[in-house]
């Protein structure tokens, strides 16, 4: 669990200024300390992330916590969330958590340089998801079904600043690794993807399969690398069932890449 909330931490945010989205991404401190693993185990690779991100804010001394996914309901039906509420310096707050993996998408062309940007199995992507939380999200903490909540912590949503915390790990097409990826932040490159028909010109290296939410975790030697032979097996199977898992593949100088294998 430690290495998963280093990763998180350690990632750097999607973009950096105001070119993506007009709400400033927060800083968060990169030397986390030592966690209690059974705190974090039943979430999935999402809200893990964010758990991780409320965890770190947490111990900020500059911040006074208020509350994290809160729910705003309208006779029982929740309409949206607020991930969560808190004060840096005396000031309130209002924080949007993302971690995403997205791939540069080829099969199509596109005008917005956001809009190539998509998930592993193609179902979601950066312009729909900042379209979320631009429309969505965000304008939620202004509506008069907020403003009831907001009243309980002695808030109004004038005085709230809001803020993002969105990080991610970018995926290029193994033939170009050498794209200019703006307005999106260099530093997020973490790998490389390749459909399962191009995975034989790996034969002679190693695999690690990651769990989810192992996906966080920056590549290192100590895991149980498999065979080609084995790890194309294990793949194939999550191939054929539309799904494009990622891999740990070592080099026989001991060089690790992050790869997604996509079924598409």
């Amino acid at each position: 669990m430690q290495l998963r909330y280093s990763g998180c931490l350690t990632t750097p945010p999607l973009w950096h200024g105001d070119g993506v989205s007009p709400y400033r991404q927060i800083t968060l401190s990169q030397g986390p300390e030592p966690l209690e693993s059974a705190s974090f185990n039943q979430y999935r690779l999402g809200k893990l992330a964010e758990a991780f991100v409320f965890h770190a804010l947490k111990k900020e001394s500059a911040v006074s916590w208020i509350c994290d996914n809160l729910q705003v309901q309208q006779e029982k039906r929740t309409v949206g969330e607020i991930d969560a509420l808190f004060y840096e310096n005396g000031k309130p707050v209002h924080l949007e958590v993302s971690y995403k993996f997205y791939l540069y998408d080829t099969l199509c062309a596109f005008q917005n340089p956001l809009a190539p940007w998509i998930g592993p199995n193609r179902k979601d992507n950066l312009v729909l998801k900042l379209q979320k939380l631009h429309q969505k999200q965000f304008p939620l903490l202004h509506t008069e079904l907020a403003a009831q909540y907001l009243d309980r912590y002695g808030l109004a949503a004038e005085e709230v600043e809001q803020t993002l915390c969105f990080k991610g790990q970018l995926f290029l097409p193994d033939h170009e690794q050498n794209m200019d990826i703006g307005p999106l932040n260099q530093d997020c490159i973490a790998g490389i993807y390749l459909s399962f028909s191009e995975l034989q010109k790996f034969q002679n290296r190693e695999f690690f399969i990651p769990l989810k939410p192992d996906w966080l975790i920056k590549p290192h030697h100590d895991v149980a690398w498999l065979s080609y032979t084995d790890a194309n097996a294990i793949i194939k199977a999550q191939i054929d069932e539309k799904r494009s898992p990622m891999a740990w593949v070592r080099d026989k100088y001991g060089e690790i890449i992050r790869c997604f294998i996509v079924f598409w």
